[in-house]
């Protein structure tokens, strides 16, 4: 097995104001699956083509936001020596017991320098896509329906301390450099986009003074035209875009900004290119930031850099 250590984005728990709107909102528009409800209140989803029983957890709240995300780790042994791996690089954790999360082995919890929450674990029940693993289909009938995600596929973080999350995550979980955007000084970042896998990138983070703030969760989509789509759907149900259809710059990912009904924005994302940790990360200067982010337009607005969760 290649893959070792933390494998992948496998969770994601998102506070909403109304929350049975919001669960009409990602099954009817995204096109998620809805696959339990804790005693919490909390409910969990999962796209189509997603194994595991969930990636997005949804929590009724009087704040938009994020509570919490979870990578998947190869297996137990790895996240016992994970976390004795950041106890011994001086971060602090705390065990959350399986079966907390629904259908979820034990967690190791953590905060990071930018005031967001990162939890490790192991185990996750599997639910399969709908597809046999004999002679399957190449898709099952839950992949029409709305914008039809194929997995949650990263998010985009905001706090202060950019420079210390990203010691973390490569430093102690192996985690690497993809590309950056420098500052006006030509030597700090304004944002990172970092990889566990040969993904353009799994998490990125911009430099912003308010600590654990969401920006997007993104939601990877097979093409192009399926972006295009999501538009449309998006349009058709009234949901405010934020921006695109259009290109990224950074990761050359094709991409629609939108806002679910509590405000948190998603991403419907498509394309990108494979790296692999050997390969040096792309800089991109402070005088073109603009076209990191929106290609086409080739200048930031001043929503990217303000509107959070």
């Amino acid at each position: 097995m290649a893959i070792q250590g933390v494998m992948r984005p496998g969770h994601f728990q998102m506070r909403v104001l109304d929350l049975e709107a919001s669960v009409r909102f990602y099954t009817e528009v995204l096109g998620l699956i809805e696959t339990g409800r804790d005693k919490q209140g909390r409910v969990y989803f999962k796209a189509w083509d997603e194994r595991d029983h969930h990636s997005l957890i949804l929590r009724g709240a009087g704040q938009a936001g994020v509570d919490f995300i979870g990578f998947k780790v190869t297996d137990k042994q790895t996240l016992d020596r994970l976390e004795a791996d950041l106890n011994a690089y001086g971060v602090k954790t705390e065990r959350i017991s399986a079966g907390e999360l629904l259908e979820t082995g034990e967690r190791v919890r953590f905060e990071i320098p930018t005031g967001h929450l990162v939890e490790l674990y192991a185990e996750k029940s599997h639910v399969g896509n709908g597809i046999s693993y004999l002679n399957p289909d190449p898709w099952a009938p839950a992949a029409e329906k709305g914008i039809a995600p194929i997995r949650y596929d990263h998010c985009l973080l905001y706090g202060p301390d950019i420079d210390g999350a990203r010691k973390i995550f490569c430093e102690v979980l192996g985690f690497y450099l993809v590309e950056h955007v420098l500052l006006e000084d030509g030597e700090s970042d304004l944002g990172i986009w970092l990889s566990c896998s040969n993904k353009a990138h799994d998490i990125a983070f911009v430099r912003h003074p308010e600590p654990g703030k969401l920006h997007h969760v993104s939601f990877l989509l097979e093409s192009w035209e399926k972006v295009l789509r999501a538009a449309d759907i998006c349009s058709m149900h009234r949901v405010k875009l934020d921006f695109g259809p259009s290109r990224h710059g950074a990761t050359r990912g094709t991409t629609i900004y939108a806002f679910d009904p509590s405000g948190n924005r998603f991403e419907t994302f498509s394309g990108g290119y494979q790296t692999y940790p050997d390969i040096r990360p792309i800089t991109w200067s402070s005088e073109e930031a603009g076209a990191a982010v929106y290609y086409h337009d080739r200048k930031l607005n001043e929503r990217f850099l303000s509107v959070v969760t």
